[in-house]
């Protein structure tokens, strides 16, 4: 069954057409990646799954309901986590009350609802030592992990990391990818934008590709990252 199914889905800006009749659905409980050079439409791909854009034509359905004009507020409250690729916690506040403030707004509910929640997705995320520690004073990996920590609090079914990896070092991104694996192994479907690939497919179970807002490939990783045409175009390489 899937959680979530695009279906020719468009989007301009003036003249310029960023994502092209896009069409794909993820299976629910599947990690999909997806690859493409910059300017290809990734995260415009992400801002109209979250509502954050609205789509100029093409249908998004999630959980069996047609989203494609509900906002983006409306859609994280069905189900639809985000992290952004640029931490931007208020840093002013501490670790613990960033995760209140996404769970009250991300879910509709009180903080004495949301809690026990918090403190889970504060074990969860390897944060729980910084509870207290205003955000401001994190290092890279802790403000990525307080990003993930954000996106989780709001109890999503559906995941949507951008380039989450991006910046850290070899050890610390082991250690988030063994985080990310252990939130996708607890039933959390997860779509994932990264660069760093090696991160993305040993996590993900399908990879997709997108060039000019085209999709150019989707399926097994290994199998697309063989492809002629995928490794043209991604890589640059000249075959």
């Amino acid at each position: 069954m899937s959680i979530l199914a695009l279906k020719d889905v468009s989007k301009k800006f003036g003249a310029l057409t960023v994502t092209n009749g896009v069409t794909f659905d993820v299976p629910k409980g599947q990690a999909l990646g997806i690859i493409g050079p910059n300017g290809a439409g990734k995260s415009t791909l992400f801002n109209l799954i979250t509502g954050n854009l609205s789509a100029d034509a093409g249908r998004i359905h999630f959980q069996d309901r047609d989203v494609t004009r509900v906002s983006a507020k409306d859609r994280c409250l069905s189900g639809v986590g985000r992290s952004f690729q640029i931490p931007q916690p208020f840093e002013k506040l501490t670790v613990y009350e960033n995760l209140l403030v996404a769970a009250t707004h991300g879910c509709n509910l009180s903080e004495a609802a949301v809690q026990a929640d918090c403190a889970d997705v504060l074990e969860q995320t390897e944060l729980i030592r910084r509870a207290n520690t205003p955000a401001g004073q994190l290092s890279l990996l802790e403000r990525k992990r307080l990003e993930l920590a954000r996106a989780m609090a709001t109890q999503p079914n559906l995941l949507l990391l951008d380039e989450i990896a991006g910046g850290l070092t070899e050890g610390e991104c082991q250690a988030l990818i063994g985080t990310i694996k252990d939130i996708h192994a607890r039933g959390v479907t997860i779509i994932w934008i990264e660069h760093v690939l090696h991160a993305l497919t040993s996590v993900v179970e399908r990879l997709l590709v997108l060039d000019f807002g085209k999709i150019i490939g989707i399926g097994d990783p290994d199998e697309i990252m063989a492809s002629k045409k995928v490794r043209e175009i991604y890589l640059g390489i000249d075959i």
